[in-house]
Order: C-alpha cells, then sequence, then structure tokens
C-alpha cells in the first residue's frame, strides 16, 4: 500500500521532467569564435576554444587566440583550472562578452583544458 503511494506521489515529478524544454531561438547559442566575440553585443554567451597566449599587465588579463583572431580575456583565479597550462595548452573558455567603451572582452567563467 506504502509503495502505491509512493508512486502516486513520485509520477507527475518524472512526467514533467520530459515536457521541461529550453529556448532554441535567436541568441540561445553561445558564441564559439574570437571573431564573433568581437561583434557581438554585450552580455553575449560564449564558448571559445583556442589557446591563452600571454598574461596582460593587469593581474587576471590574458590574451586568448583561436583560428579567428584573439581577444582579451578576463580569468579570475577561483575559475583556473586545478592543472596548470601554458600557451601550448588548448583550453575551452565559458564566458560572456562584456563591451567597454572601445573594446569587447571575455569575463571567463570556467577553464577547461581540452586533451
Amino acid at each position: 500500500m506504502k509503495a502505491r503511494y509512493l508512486a502516486l506521489i513520485l509520477a507527475p515529478l518524472f512526467s514533467t521532467a520530459a515536457l521541461a524544454t529550453t529556448y532554441t531561438g535567436p541568441g540561445a547559442q553561445p558564441v564559439t569564435t574570437v571573431a564573433a566575440a568581437n561583434d557581438a553585443a554585450d552580455d553575449t554567451r560564449v564558448v571559445l576554444q583556442g589557446f591563452v597566449t600571454k598574461k596582460l599587465d593587469n593581474d587576471d588579463k590574458f590574451e586568448f587566440k583561436d583560428n579567428t583572431g584573439t581577444i582579451k580575456v578576463e580569468i579570475d583565479d577561483e575559475d583556473m583550472p586545478a592543472a596548470g597550462f601554458n600557451d601550448k595548452t588548448k583550453v575551452k573558455l565559458t564566458g560572456e562578452v562584456e563591451k567597454n567603451l572601445m573594446s569587447r572582452e571575455v569575463d571567463v567563467d570556467l577553464v577547461e583544458i581540452i586533451n
């Protein structure tokens, strides 16, 4: 009897999960190249793959490069991967475009090392 009530209580939880969807229209997919990020609007989500080529003057600013160009990225210490990496290590950056007065940069939320 208890199992029957438990099944009745849990059934709606599992059936609504199949109905949940996400927005797939314009702007839903993140920008995936530096060239597109350099033209993107403020707060546009990005997922970039390439190389962090050098550290810039500021503590958390770096230059990032892919096949389409370079862009300045801001990576806070807590967003760095546990394993170290260098300019020859391919990485995946997830974040959002920050549009400044004269330029754009990516505020990185996650750095992943790609094998």
